[in-house]
């Protein structure tokens, strides 16, 4: 295995962990929220997991396929005690997949994992479609 490929496995199971802990991070969201838009909150996030499973499955296999060893270990999800604190903290987490997602496109399309590097891409459109969504909920929402 070169260091090139061992850098990216490193990566991507950064990218694994923080997907992981955004299953954890809308679940337990999901489980706090209170208040008048509740029902709503609660299928928002719940919503999310899904696709937040089928990514970390997604890396998870990659990252076998690279000879490399997936992580288990999530990224602690932060601490929110209001609906507003959980929606900021989610479009970080969002913001920070779509960064991560597009540098590590470049990089396994830099290694010739030009196939890896589309499905990047694709995660890219949901990862940024998730934050424009948490956007427009906190757009009005008040203080």
């Amino acid at each position: 295995m070169t260091k090139n490929t061992q850098t990216l496995i490193d990566n991507l199971n950064q990218d694994l962990a923080g997907e992981l802990g955004a299953v954890i991070q809308y679940l337990t969201y999901a489980a706090k929220v209170t208040g008048p838009y509740r029902p709503q909150l609660v299928q928002f996030f719940l919503a999310e997991v899904a696709d937040e499973q089928l990514h970390a499955q997604f890396l998870a296999n990659k990252i076998v396929a690279l000879g490399g060893e997936p992580t288990t270990t999530p990224r602690p999800v932060p601490k929110a005690n209001t609906n507003r604190k959980m929606l900021q903290e989610v479009l970080k987490a969002e913001r920070r997949a779509t960064a991560d997602y597009i540098t590590r496109a470049k990089e396994a399309d830099a290694l010739g994992e030009k196939g890896l590097a589309v499905q990047l891409e694709d995660m890219v459109r949901d990862e940024s479609g998730h934050a424009e969504e948490t956007e427009r909920i906190l757009r009005d929402w008040p203080l």
